[in-house]
């Protein structure tokens, strides 16, 4: 993992297996499917709900500061733990967690590398029992809006091009012909894109046993669309997930010095009034 940009915001799943009963180490599952934990995990580690506790559902939001704090503390985290976040799906929900920690401010915070999916290949100890924490008095950062996109930002740079669009939403949601995955109910009322965005669907970030792909290959994957880097770069999907785990992959593993997460994403965009969208590969189509 050394060739990538920053390294460090990785670690292996020896690496767990070795720290995770470390007091300065928090270890958490954050999964899609929220009852994985249940049926086992890694020993030690506490569980995050991302439809309950890393979501405000009342403003259709992420979590405010105040919320974080309580998160945090309810969590036995310090401003000073290492907190190492993974889960299901290549950690998909995993990457929205730790966006929203460095939000917030918190030092050290990583992804283990593979996620559930590799500590599950390997064998590894799994354990049912919900760890006892000490409760903590968090106090975080307010937020670093410089790691997020707001519609106005994304409609300038959409008119403007000053900044690349990346659509990380399969191929299928990209081109209009389904609104949403199956089984997921945040929805819009029409199907496409943002006109000039460029398909890059996250999971092409990884390889087949849910490890990123080296430095060369993750460069070689988006610069072939045009994504080098050379100019501000704003990630979106469906609500902000999915394009928190290409924000991680741009802005830490191959280093891009400006990466936002529009997580207002098709859900905001595709129930505009009066918003243009593109359907299919490249054609236009009015509002």
């Amino acid at each position: 993992m050394a060739n990538y940009a920053h390294p460090e915001v990785l670690v292996s799943t020896d690496w767990v297996a070795g720290h995770s009963a470390d007091p300065s180490v928090r270890v958490v599952e954050v999964d899609v499917d929220t009852k994985a934990y249940e049926e086992g995990h890694i020993p030690g580690a506490i569980a995050w709900n991302w439809n309950a506790q890393l979501c405000d559902t009342v403003r259709r939001d992420i979590v405010s500061q105040e919320q974080f704090e309580e998160l945090m503390s309810a969590s036995g985290i310090s401003p000073n733990t290492t907190v190492v976040i993974y889960g299901d799906n290549n950690n998909w929900f995993a990457a929205w967690a730790l966006w929203q920690m460095k939000m917030y401010g918190h030092a050290d915070v990583r992804l283990m590398n593979g996620g559930r999916k590799k500590w599950l290949s390997e064998g590894r100890e799994l354990s049912t029992e919900v760890p006892q924490v000490q409760r903590t008095h968090y106090r975080a950062k307010p937020a670093d809006l410089s790691l997020r996109a707001f519609l106005p930002q994304v409609q300038q740079a959409c008119g403007s091009g000053a900044a690349a669009l990346v659509d990380v939403r399969s191929p299928q949601e990209y081109t209009g012909e389904i609104l949403a995955p199956p089984g997921l109910p945040e929805t819009c009322q029409r199907g496409g894109h943002i006109p000039g965005a460029r398909n890059i669907p996250w999971g092409k970030a990884c390889r087949d046993d849910g490890t990123f792909k080296s430095y060369e290959e993750l460069q070689q994957l988006y610069e072939a669309e045009g994504v080098d880097g050379s100019q501000p770069v704003i990630a979106y999907c469906r609500i902000g997930e999915r394009s928190s785990h290409t924000w991680f992959v741009l802005k830490y593993l191959l280093g891009f010095s400006h990466v936002t997460n529009y997580d207002g994403s098709w859900t905001e965009w595709g129930n505009l009034v009066g918003a243009s969208i593109e359907r299919g590969a490249a054609a236009r189509a009015g509002a």
